[in-house]
């Protein structure tokens, strides 16, 4: 085997440049030294914490956090502010995150892909994204997203949500121009796989412009659609 030459890494921008970072329980981010303890000890240590230093405006956040962690890290953090149906935890900066462009709509098929979709809202909102709600318009019911036509075609991103067949990225592809994000979930019966169906449905869309993340995956979601926006 050869030998291997050294290359310094020069970074293009300066840390405190950087956009905000949120990660799953498993990998925290924090934006001030300051929470690190207390985050480490409302996890009891399970999560890896990584503090960096960053602009003033970075939060502190996680996601699929357990509820007695949650409610720890409550106790903690006066100021946190914790999602159940999310299962996040937040903390905002001591300045605004910058406000992307335009509008983030949030789609659901049903009531029960609500925990994914609100953990992408809660993110998009961290990130400095208006967020547009639209719940339970799947297609079992088509005129229920028919009728947010207007709504949806005003949007920037789309991101929309379903487990089941997975059809409603689809359909919603086939009404907008903006680009669509779609989301599986691994609500459904036997057949569904713990949304696998739903996963390769929307894979196999026939709606240009839908791009798939992983099943239950709101918040990778919501750092795509996020990233869309704050283009320069």
């Amino acid at each position: 085997m050869g030998t291997f030459e050294t290359v310094p890494i020069h970074l293009a921008t300066p840390p405190e440049t950087y956009p905000p970072i949120f990660s799953t329980a498993g990998q925290l981010k924090v934006g001030a030294a300051g929470l690190v303890g207390a985050i480490a000890g409302a996890m009891g240590g399970a999560a890896w914490v990584a503090s960096q230093r960053f602009h003033s405006s970075m939060e502190a956040g996680v996601t699929r956090i357990a509820a007695d962690a949650a409610s720890r890290l409550a106790a903690s953090l006066p100021n946190v502010e914790v999602n159940q149906l999310a299962r996040t935890a937040f903390v905002r900066g001591e300045s605004p995150a910058p406000r992307g462009t335009g509008t983030v709509a949030v789609v659901t098929a049903g009531t029960s892909d609500l925990p994914v979709a609100e953990e992408a809202a809660v993110t998009l909102d961290a990130l400095g994204d208006c967020v547009m709600r639209v719940t339970d318009v799947g297609v079992a019911g088509i005129h229920r997203v028919l009728a947010k036509h207007r709504e949806l075609a005003s949007a920037a991103v789309v991101i929309v949500v379903a487990g089941m067949d997975g059809a409603l990225p689809s359909v919603v592809g086939g009404m907008v121009a903006a680009p669509v994000i779609a989301v599986p979930t691994s609500v459904g019966y036997g057949a569904s796989f713990g949304g696998i169906a739903a996963l390769l449905t929307m894979l196999n869309s026939c709606a240009a412009g839908v791009t798939v993340v992983n099943i239950d995956n709101g918040f990778g979601a919501a750092v795509a659609a996020s990233r869309i926006t704050h283009a320069e």
